[in-house]
């Protein structure tokens, strides 16, 4: 048997085993911190317009300061990640975020601040590239649906932990302080992850045997199990840069617009439909209570019934709730279906980002086809709130769903016609 097929066999058959717990737990670290830094900038926005040390206008700067940072991030980190290695991406893009974010805390004025925001979000924005393509290349190949869905459900917890210690902080100490604290963690994760070990899918496309092999042992039960060929040869995706790219940037690109368009504009929405405002924020956290919940669900289900069964319900049961939404009158109703609609949303969040898109590139193009779908989905979330606010104004809110529904189903029948089933099977 060739030595790359037998290396990749090994690789598939490991189980789970103390390293790779390890790997998953400090992959998971640098998911919350992303997540964790989404949400901050928001609060951080609030305050330092609040506090006039910078105008709404250089507030809405700030904010696409980010947006940018993250598009050229995702795009820089495929390349770093597909030809210097997994681990330089992953260790970089930690370093620049870290020691960025840190420096900003001590910015003397907005556009100082500004500019390293957007510095720092280069590095975030190579994040959830590295983090979801890595645990695709590192988890069990039964169970990699699982764990790479598992990634998504500890990164969305990260709203709600943020928003709380803002709540307390910002007030107390200021916005600064929010800086200093992710900056802070980034760096300590920095560190503890500088023994990170290489993708060893990576180093076998490289044709680094003997490194990879190594690294496998560890990932092996008790590093030392032999490994045994098996008598039927494993069900391989056969996978299509191209049709891998439309799949993965229409997906990914609908999750993220019907995720943003709604859950931002929620508390607005609501007030459209005669919701006051202090009511407004109560619903909406309760709504937003079915993101975990859909998160984990997407999670289950992936290696039960199949990446592309859950993807197009979920996008369908997207575009049927949020049509069902813009009809709501009573506040019950409001309530239920809003909930419903927010974990749909959660599952595709779960299933297509955390866990179908890395599954749909070879190897030696993972990163870079990640990081393209996420570029695009970034610049395409930056131009939406346009969109929505034209759309309020000019027409009604009921508009907005009719847009939530429409892409939905376009990404339901895209995935459907070009999207290859890739449940429990191998990726070289």
């Amino acid at each position: 048997m060739d030595r790359s097929l037998n290396l990749q066999r090994r690789m598939d058959a490991t189980r789970e085993t103390k390293t790779f717990y390890g790997i998953f737990a400090m992959i998971a670290a640098g998911m919350i911190l992303d997540g964790a830094d989404v949400y901050l900038a928001s609060a951080v926005n609030s305050a330092v317009v609040s506090q006039h040390f910078a105008t709404l206008a250089q507030g809405s700067i700030f904010l696409s300061a980010g947006f940018l940072g993250l598009f050229i991030g995702s795009i820089l980190s495929g390349f770093v990640g597909d030809f210097l290695g997994r681990k330089q991406a992953y260790q970089m893009n930690l370093l620049l975020f870290g020691s960025i974010t840190l420096i900003a805390a001590f910015s003397p004025n907005i556009w100082f601040l500004i500019g390293l925001r957007f510095l720092a979000a280069i590095g975030l924005g190579a994040e959830i590239v590295t983090g979801f393509s890595l645990i695709n290349e590192f988890a069990p190949i039964r169970h990699r649906g699982r764990w790479s869905g598992t990634v998504s459900v500890i990164a969305n917890l990260s709203a709600p932990l943020t928003l709380l210690v803002a709540a307390v902080i910002i007030p107390n100490f200021s916005w600064r302080a929010m800086f200093i604290i992710i900056g802070g963690l980034a760096l300590i994760l920095w560190f503890v992850r500088r023994h990170f070990p290489e993708s060893p899918r990576w180093l076998i496309a490289r044709g680094h045997y003997d490194e990879a092999e190594q690294i496998i042992k560890t990932l092996e039960t008790s590093g030392s199990q032999q490994y045994v060929e098996q008598p039927v040869a494993q069900s391989q995706v056969k996978a299509h840069i191209g049709r891998g790219l439309l799949v993965a940037t229409v997906a990914v690109s609908a999750v993220n617009l019907v995720q943003y368009t709604f859950t931002s504009w929620m508390p607005t929405l609501l007030m459209k439909q005669g919701i006051a405002v202090a009511h407004s924020l109560t619903f909406s956290s309760v709504m937003l209570a079915g993101a975990p919940i859909g998160a984990l669900i997407g999670a289950l289900l992936v290696d039960v019934v199949g990446r592309k069964k859950v993807i197009i319900t979920a996008f369908l049961m997207t575009a049927i709730f949020g049509l069902l939404y813009s009809k709501q009158t009573t506040s019950g109703a409001i309530l239920i279906i809003g909930f419903l609609l927010v974990m749909m949303i959660y599952t595709l969040m779960a299933s297509v980002v955390g866990v179908y898109m890395s599954e749909l590139f070879p190897t030696y193009y993972r990163f870079r086809g990640t990081g393209y779908a996420n570029g695009v989905a970034k610049i395409l979330t930056v131009l939406t709130p346009y969109f929505v606010a034209w759309a309020m104004m000019a027409f009604n809110a009921s508009l907005i769903f009719y847009f939530i529904a429409t892409i939905a189903v376009i990404a339901a029948i895209v995935v459907a016609a070009y999207g290859p089933e890739t449940k429990q099977k191998a990726i070289y």
